[in-house]
């Protein structure tokens, strides 16, 4: 397994950050999708960073707060080998409650103070706002973020699920130097104004489920079989993972399993292959918990795909085919 590495930003308009060509969802380690065991996943990070898989990626909201925790332990004597990131904005209480969305100045110093200490570090490579808050302009937002960088508790800026108007206001207050955003053969919809405008700007992306959150691995069956009973997954909150709009998925999830047995490849690595084909400056961050999907998922880095193989794949997934909304309540995305 061969791994490189790409720039997040490009100079002179961007921020440019240095990350392993694929980076590690920490998510699903301590909420969401089923059962979590943290020795599983101590041991999971530690074979990302020694296949080289150095983009961690977590969230204050995880848990709520147990997953930078979990990082936080599991990169004792090893924090100089990663590129660190985490977010803010969407805010909870302790006892997993929700409070809403929020992005003012004050509390953006707040929580990047409480993060670095979950973390136990000093600093993190790149800070998100995780979703952008419809209250506060997104300058007054940024301008908070900057001041972090100035403090030297930041090295860089990122936006996650942001507008393509939001990213260029964004990026006029300080450089913004990575968009995190849905991008999948089965989520597209970035392509058409979003994606060109962090070119024109020189930002990378970073594409967050890039395995439509466990579809395109074709692990799971009719009915949601092969996710665990406390799995986000079966409880409504993802449309796609439902009725009828969960068979026409799986009707495209088998012909990627037949493209990709033609490679001699999984089906999750011909989508893993897919994104990492849409240009230098995408990193995908598939989330697993286990050290077996994580090889799996880092060999995609070696899957070459021609034109006829992208060609195929697109005749067989068309942009617009996958049924349900991607969310159930798409309000706090794309704005």
């Amino acid at each position: 397994m061969t791994l490189g590495i790409r720039t997040l930003g490009t100079p002179p308009s961007g921020s440019p950050l240095t990350v392993s060509a694929l980076g590690l969802g920490c998510m699903g380690m301590s909420e969401f999708y089923g059962t979590a065991d943290e020795q599983t996943a101590v041991d999971t990070i530690h074979r990302a960073l020694d296949l080289g898989v150095t983009f961690l990626d977590t969230a204050d909201m995880y848990g709520p707060f147990t997953n930078e925790e979990l990082l936080g332990k599991a990169l004792t004597g090893r924090r100089d080998e990663v590129q660190l990131a985490t977010k803010f904005g969407n805010e909870r209480r302790p006892d997993g409650s929700w409070v809403g969305i929020n992005g003012r100045p004050e509390y953006v110093h707040a929580a990047c103070d409480a993060s670095l200490s979950r973390l136990g570090v000093d600093h993190v490579d790149l800070y998100y706002q995780h979703r952008v808050d419809p209250d506060v302009p997104i300058e007054e937002t940024v301008g908070a973020m900057a001041e972090l960088v100035e403090a030297g508790k930041v090295r860089h800026l990122g936006l996650s699920e942001a507008a393509a108007d939001t990213v260029r206001r964004a990026h006029d207050v300080h450089p913004i130097t990575a968009l995190q955003s849905e991008y999948s053969l089965f989520t597209r919809d970035l392509e058409d104004d979003v994606l060109p405008t962090l070119r024109e700007l020189g930002i990378g992306l970073v594409a967050y489920s890039p395995l439509g959150r466990g579809l395109l691995t074709g692990a799971i069956g009719a009915g949601g079989s092969g996710l665990d009973e406390g799995d986000a997954r079966r409880a409504g909150r993802f449309p796609r993972f439902e009725g009828d709009a969960l068979e026409a998925n799986l009707a495209l999830v088998a012909q990627v399993r037949e493209l990709a047995v033609a490679k001699g490849i999984t089906p999750g690595q011909l989508a893993l292959a897919w994104v990492l084909a849409q240009g230098d400056d995408v990193v995908p961050i598939p989330g697993t918990k286990r050290v077996r999907y994580l090889e799996e998922n880092v060999a995609a880095a070696d899957v070459e795909l021609t034109a006829d193989d992208l060609a195929a794949i697109d005749a067989a997934v068309p942009r617009d085919a996958v049924a349900g909304d991607r969310y159930a309540d798409m309000s706090s995305v794309n704005r």
